[in-house]
């Protein structure tokens, strides 16, 4: 005769019975397997002996521990007791409402974060036998993550603990896992384009590859990837795009964007020359956050020092001559070009004094920096001097008097006269000697010319000029660090279709 199904449950919820469930709630209490085994048997056979179709949550744990008594001892029964078998469900408070805890649905959040499939499940598992043991009944999804964080930490590592926080914490969104093992980070399309805009690329193409790139990791089962995994894909997009001498510039982009070192751009010229827009261009083509004038630099020292010690701090550098003249002596009309320079020098030797500082100091917190400022000349802040630092001296220069002239007057109009056009025409002369100096002392001292192109050629130029100092100042270990094996092709590549500085 067949006997009747036996049920766990309620009269609108039930389940059917499982020797496995009161196996798995006894052995959770410290009881043998064996044990277990035999204690389930009994209570199966009480129950069926009862002929009982339907047995609450509550009636069967209070059977499993009085037999648990007689089979596998009182410990093991008052722990039967006090904890939560595994035929009760763990009911877990979110936002949505309450829901059964699910190993199943945890394991797979975990596998998202790295894990195998049976490292996930068991993970899961062993998360699920703590609530269980601890008597939980009812939780916050809070607690359910908080203690996978902590059972991962003690099972695999910080490494593990912070990419499942990241999962939690930007729960359907793309997250980026560079090779350091720091926390995760969320994709951004954004600074994607970014990146790609400073390797020379064309806007649109830019933007297009960006939303190939993030279409193509959304469809992925991961939701956490490596940024190697990113620039392959990038790179690829880009060869196909492009051409392989730009994939191969953005790569070497990436290695700027994140040095081993700090990057020190020093960004010399004359007033007028466009200094300040394109020290800030090619901050945001490097991904520099810090963007310095020695104007800005000058300003302070200027508040700190009275003029009666240092008159020449505190005029401009293309008049700073004026304070050099001896007492009484009749001013000339326009100076010779020694007393012009001999004035310039003065202040220049004065304010590097606090670029000094600041360069150190950026150098001590690990961070890159954009410098720029006319006190910028060639031969005065050297990089030996900075220990520690990748710096890269440039000068901008107009060689064309007349566009020279036509700068101060875009400047006039974009600054509301602010920085009045009529006072810099009355100095020409002296800023085109004082450029003629710089150009002839870059010559000397081997720092670039960027010789007033538009603002986006003249930010290419100046980051390929930074892309080579940086490479040339690269140990052999830190290039093979950041360019992997086939750095050197990369770099080989990038050479042959950039034009040389």
């Amino acid at each position: 005769m067949t006997q009747p199904d036996l049920r766990i449950g309620t009269g609108r919820q039930a389940f059917p019975f499982s020797r496995g469930l009161i196996v798995e709630s006894l052995v959770n209490a410290g009881a043998p397997a064996g044990e277990a085994a035999a204690a389930a048997r009994r209570v199966e056979q009480q129950l069926r002996l009862a002929r009982r179709t339907l047995v609450s949550p509550g009636e069967l744990q209070a059977l499993m521990v009085e037999v648990a008594q007689d089979v596998a001892g009182p410990a093991v029964a008052a722990e039967a007791a006090r904890q939560t078998p595994a035929f009760v469900d763990i009911q877990v408070t979110a936002r949505k409402g309450q829901l059964p805890f699910s190993r199943g649905v945890l394991a797979r959040t975990l596998e998202d974060a790295g894990l195998t499939g049976r490292e996930a499940y068991a993970t899961a598992s062993a998360v699920d036998v703590q609530l269980r043991r601890d008597g939980a009944r009812s939780v916050s999804a809070e607690d359910i993550d908080n203690r996978t964080e902590e059972m991962l930490e003690a099972t695999y590592g910080e490494h593990l603990r912070s990419t499942y926080r990241f999962l939690r914490r930007n729960r359907g969104k793309l997250g980026v896992q560079d090779s350091g093992g720091s926390a995760p980070t969320p994709f951004s399309k954004g600074l994607l384009v970014q990146s790609l805009l400073a390797a020379g690329v064309a806007p649109d193409v830019a933007r297009r590859v960006a939303r190939v790139t993030q279409r193509d990791l959304r469809g992925s089962e991961d939701r956490v990837v490596s940024s190697r995994v990113i620039r392959e894909k990038v790179e690829r997009l880009l060869r196909d795009e492009v051409g392989p001498d730009v994939s191969a510039r953005y790569r070497l982009l990436r290695v700027i964007r994140r040095p081993p070192r700090p990057v020190i751009v020093l960004l010399g010229g004359v007033s007028g020359t466009g200094k300040s827009f394109l020290a800030a261009e090619i901050a945001y083509r490097l991904g520099i956050a810090r963007v310095v004038s020695t104007d800005s630099i000058r300003e302070v020292m200027r508040a700190m020092v009275s003029p009666a010690l240092l008159p020449t701090l505190h005029a401009s550098t293309f008049s700073a001559w004026e304070a050099l003249l001896p007492p009484g002596a009749a001013r000339p009309d326009q100076p010779g070009r020694a007393a012009l320079l001999a004035g310039f020098r003065d202040q220049v030797q004065q304010v590097n004094v606090g670029l000094q500082a600041v360069v150190q100091r950026s150098v001590q917190e690990g961070s890159s920096l954009v410098l720029e400022g006319v006190h910028l000349v060639p031969g005065y802040l050297r990089a030996e001097a900075f220990e520690g630092a990748l710096v890269i001296p440039m000068l901008v220069s107009l060689p064309d008097e007349e566009e020279h002239r036509r700068h101060f007057q875009s400047r006039d109009a974009e600054t509301a006269a602010s920085r009045p056009m009529h006072r810099y025409m009355r100095y020409f002369r002296e800023i085109r000697m004082m450029q003629e100096e710089l150009e002839a002392l870059a010559r000397k001292q081997d720092v670039p010319l960027l010789d007033g192109l538009t603002l986006d050629e003249s930010a290419d130029q100046a980051v390929d000029v930074v892309l080579r100092r940086v490479m040339v100042g690269l140990t052999p270990a830190e290039r093979a660090a950041l360019l992997g094996d086939d750095g050197e092709t990369a770099l080989d590549t990038w050479a042959v279709g950039s034009p040389g500085q």
